[in-house]
């Protein structure tokens, strides 16, 4: 235990190493990102709003119940054991995609890949948690969605590219293959479990531990409960996004690759923001940075039924990368800030189920909403919801100097 330091510095070779795999992580959503309208479209003859839509239905219902056992399990099984079993279930994605004959395949292969995804973005994001202390935990998040988010951004331009120039199968899934088979021998020879800085971590650790997990990060706790339910909105959002922004611009008539920069531009300023980010919610005031991220994002989103223009739309999907940015690493900056080190891994778990439920819940809302009343009626619906979301920030959450008081007393109130 002596040996063991806490620290950004003290343990940068396996912070990178693990911010490296968080990217090939996040490459394998950005695969799917730009194409999968299209893809449904014109390989399965799937028109439907909704039915589009079921394969993010299917990745987020899968991907926040794994995060919840993720965090369960972290403790017991080891972050590492967890982060290889998700590359195993990467790696038949894109082959199944490839040969899918129907389109049940496609949605059996976001069944992997929600699971894939809440094994391998959970751990790594509760490694680079344990390794960095309560110092850096803003700028370690920020690194971490930094590297995912960018990857999602890069991966979701090239299969764009790729479809636009080779066709829409098979070439964009190769990317998948590649990706999946480096993060799986990447995991596999250099990264390490990190539980031993848990317990160091608990020696000194003065937060108060939380009675109930679940009830505490879902409603009881005000920090807590109000970062979970923006948390659950901001993917309903983009669950949205993912699902409906690549149909809107296909009707506007713009090509794969066109369609492929602007919404790579969401995702990518959404990474390289965090990189400032998540030192700022080190810094400045995290209910702040949380209101203001939330209310950018739903202010873009109204704005989208009102654009055609090239222009007008790389502006939109910057914004709402850069509303994104605010919230996502301070997220789990206050989560981390006030949970104790044993529980933080449950805690996180917990949250990022709820997160991550928006999406099946954005997709099955959005799309139920465009197929019954048109397109506009669920961008102004989602877009509602996440200014409403904000505004649950600024009168629900404390300040964040008081998150630690109100936890130590979070049975009184």
């Amino acid at each position: 235990m002596e040996h063991i330091k806490l620290g950004l510095k003290e343990n940068w070779k396996q912070f990178t190493i693990l911010v490296i795999v968080n990217a090939f992580v996040g490459g394998m959503i950005g695969m799917e990102r730009t194409i999968f309208p299209q893809f449904a479209n014109l390989e399965f003859g799937v028109a439907s709003k909704t039915a589009i839509l079921s394969f993010i239905t299917a990745f987020g219902l899968t991907k926040a119940i794994t995060n919840y056992f993720t965090g369960k399990l972290a403790n017991r099984f080891g972050r590492r054991n967890l982060l290889l079993i998700g590359w195993l279930l990467a790696i038949p994605i894109p082959f199944m995609l490839i040969n899918a004959s129907s389109w049940n395949w496609v949605i059996f292969a976001n069944i992997l890949l929600g699971m894939s995804q809440g094994l391998t973005w959970s751990s790594t994001v509760v490694m680079k948690i344990d390794l960095v202390g309560e110092k850096d935990r803003g700028l370690a998040m920020g690194l971490n969605e930094f590297a995912g988010y960018f990857a999602v951004g890069v991966v979701a331009f090239l299969s764009g590219y790729v479809a636009n120039k080779y066709g829409i199968t098979p070439y964009p899934f190769y990317i998948g293959i590649f990706i999946s088979i480096i993060g799986f021998f990447l995991t596999l020879f250099f990264v390490k479990d990190t539980r031993a800085f848990v317990h160091k971590e608990s020696t000194t650790d003065n937060t108060d531990q939380l009675n109930n997990v679940f009830l505490e990060t879902t409603f009881k706790n005000k920090t807590l409960s109000a970062v979970t339910q923006a948390g659950l909105i901001n993917n309903l959002n983009d669950g949205m996004i993912w699902g409906l922004f690549p149909i809107i611009l296909f009707s506007l008539k713009y090509n794969a690759e066109n369609i492929g920069i602007i919404t790579a531009i969401y995702p990518t300023v959404w990474g390289i923001g965090q990189l400032f980010t998540g030192k700022m919610s080190d810094i400045y005031s995290k209910k702040a940075m949380l209101f203001w991220g939330m209310l950018l994002q739903g202010l873009a989103i109204f704005f989208i039924p009102f654009s055609s223009s090239f222009l007008a739309l790389v502006l939109i999907s910057t914004i709402l990368g850069l509303g994104t940015a605010l919230v996502y690493p301070t997220f789990l900056a206050t989560i981390a800030q006030a949970t104790i080190p044993t529980q933080r891994a449950e805690s996180i778990g917990i949250f990022r189920f709820w997160r991550d439920l928006g999406y099946a819940f954005g997709a099955i809302i959005s799309g139920v909403t465009a197929d019954l009343f048109g397109l506009e009626y669920a961008i102004f619906l989602i877009g509602g919801l996440t200014i409403i979301s904000s505004l649950i920030i600024k009168f629900r959450m404390p300040e964040t100097s008081k998150v630690i008081k109100e936890c130590i007393y979070s049975d009184v109130q």
